[in-house]
């Protein structure tokens, strides 16, 4: 009997760098790709409709590729336990490959498919491909399996592994598609699965969404190598990117001003643009710059958050440029190569510790008696805290289901230590329904952090809810795009505007109380309150008794990603 293969697509979304398509039609007289879109993921509760419509958007694309070369993508709305294994089944198969995910969720379905994949006799094949290295690989260079918190500790890790392994080649073509009934599959499978098409938003039962509105940019492989080599096509840009040095105020624009670095924390000069620089004053019709629209970073973590975008092509077509450039260039943790590094830190921190999206039973995690308060935590979810640099930051994520990394760091500071000591669970879990980026390890990793539970822990530096976006945006720019309420405050008030007088308010349109509520706490007052306790949670973690020390029950709230 001649091979054939069903190819499970679910992170990955693309045909370059990808084992798990390379071994599918190794010696395979037939490959069905098929992507289950799972009942677990798909609702509105807990994943938002920007990251959706992103994911469909890959879907699409992915689907007109894989045409290109002769195959085309199942699309199956089921539980993936048992869809996958009636496809093996019904299509008489004898081999299935896909990409190995190391998230808790995705090794309880792919071990129970695995588990009945072999009963059938069927050969499975997982290869690792998402990071740059085999996370396995990284866990066993670990002292006792526990991955270090700290990034240099890990950058010793992983370079005693040597360099990523380089990209596998694309195929020019996928052997022909196994031919059979689709829809007698999802007949097969009863209620657990319906259709085979790429459904809208609006069949997933989500609202629509207009492209002119939400996320700005498309979804899908094509897209993401387009916005990867256009980033890598200036090397001036390259060599100057340091990721704190970028601007959280910038909004989505063309990306000959978007790409352009901030002169230092706070600078409103824009230099020249690195475009012109790197191309001699022309802009190349293959890689139209402005065409590309991206805030004051790559924008290219949706890309690499479902795979469209391989993080091995990434680091070596970069290690590619920064050889061009003889040193001169930055250099990790801020660096664009210390960026993927970074992602690879969390991954094995996420895949070596039990719990690691929990305070409690997480080994690496402080345990910090935080609150559950409902009402503190609604109001900076729906961006009604009173502060307008921390509103308009929670106004950008609801619209366009993205945050540049240092708003994302305020508001998770305000939320937790800064503020309102909301427990940073549940600023996680908004985080991963509306983030179109949203990433299991990186989120909660970054949370953590922001909190001072883990990886960092200078609790007594917090971010200023008015000065910090002042920095950046003396005149309220990017305030004024988000709460148009607050379009006419003059820049004096724009940040603090219960600090106007009443009859600037009413000339501004906006009057504190009525048409824009008045700040929640008091800055000053509560984030020394907030200093003091984590103060004395790290006494009992230093006196050893962290590990007693309990969030308050959670009262009139519901974590949303459990």
């Amino acid at each position: 009997m001649s091979t054939r293969s069903v190819l499970w697509f679910r992170k990955g979304l693309r045909v370059h760098d990808n084992p798990a398509l390379q071994r599918a039609c190794e010696d395979a007289s037939a490959v069905m790709p098929v992507f289950v879109l799972d009942p677990w993921f798909m609702s509105p509760e807990r994943v938002g409709a920007n990251r959706v419509r992103f994911l469909l958007e890959s879907l699409r694309d992915l689907d007109e590729t894989l045409q290109s070369k002769g195959s085309k993508l199942v699309v199956v709305h089921g539980d993936p336990k048992k869809v996958i294994p009636a496809a093996l089944e019904r299509w008489r198969c004898t081999r299935l490959c896909f990409e190995t995910d190391t998230e808790p969720y995705a090794k309880t379905r792919d071990d129970a498919v695995v588990r009945a994949a072999k009963e059938a006799g069927v050969e499975v094949h997982a290869p690792s491909s998402h990071t740059l290295y085999d996370v396995e690989r990284l866990l066993a260079k670990c002292p006792k399996g526990e991955p270090p918190t700290a990034y240099g500790s890990f950058l010793k890790i992983a370079a005693s592994l040597g360099d990523p392994p380089k990209p596998v080649p694309t195929p020019e073509t996928i052997p022909g598609t196994i031919p059979g009934d689709v829809a007698a599959l999802v007949s097969q499978l009863g209620a657990c699965a319906t259709g085979h098409g790429i459904p809208t938003l609006e069949e997933l039962g989500y609202p629509a969404l207009p492209r002119s509105e939400g996320f700005p940019a498309l979804g899908g492989e094509t897209e993401g190598l387009r916005r990867l080599r256009a980033t890598l096509a200036a090397p001036a840009y390259v060599a100057a990117f340091k990721k704190p040095m970028t601007s959280p105020t910038q909004t989505w624009q063309p990306a000959e001003r978007a790409f352009a670095p901030i002169e230092g924390a706070g600078s409103n000069k824009k230099p020249a643009n690195p475009f012109e620089a790197a191309r001699g004053g022309g802009v190349k019709k293959e890689i139209d710059a402005a065409a590309l629209m991206a805030p004051s970073t790559t924008a290219l973590s949706p890309y690499m958050k479902f795979g469209c975008v391989s993080a091995r092509t990434f680091y070596h077509e970069l290690r590619h440029v920064l050889a061009t450039l003889n040193g001169k260039h930055a250099k990790p943790p801020e660096s664009l190569e210390g960026q993927l590094l970074w992602r690879e830190f969390y991954y094995l921190a996420a895949a070596g510790t039990p719990n690691y999206d929990k305070m409690e039973g997480n080994r690496i995690c402080r345990q910090i008696p935080w609150t559950w308060d409902p009402e503190r935590l609604a109001a900076w979810e729906e961006g009604r805290t009173g502060f307008p640099w921390i509103d308009a930051c929670m106004a950008q994520l609801k619209q366009e289901g993205w945050m540049h990394h240092l708003s994302r760091h305020a508001v998770a500071c305000f939320l937790t230590r800064g503020d309102l000591f909301v427990h940073w669970e549940a600023g996680a879990a908004v985080f991963d329904r509306d983030l179109v980026d949203a990433d299991w390890a990186l989120n909660n990793g970054n949370w953590m952090w922001l909190s001072c539970s883990c990886f960092f822990y200078q609790y007594f530096r917090v971010y200023g809810p008015v000065s910090f976006g002042k920095k950046y945006d003396k005149n309220g720019d990017f305030i004024r795009h988000y709460l148009p309420q607050l379009r006419h405050m003059p820049a004096k008030y724009v940040y603090e505007p219960w600090l106007a007088p009443p009859d600037v308010q009413k000339k501004a349109g906006c009057v504190v109380g009525e048409d824009y509520p008045p700040p929640m706490v008091d800055h000053a007052v509560a984030s020394k309150e907030c200093i003091e306790k984590l103060a004395a949670a790290y006494k009992a973690h230093k006196e050893g008794k962290g590990r007693t020390i309990k969030a308050e029950p959670r009262v009139g709230t519901k974590r949303k990603a459990e």
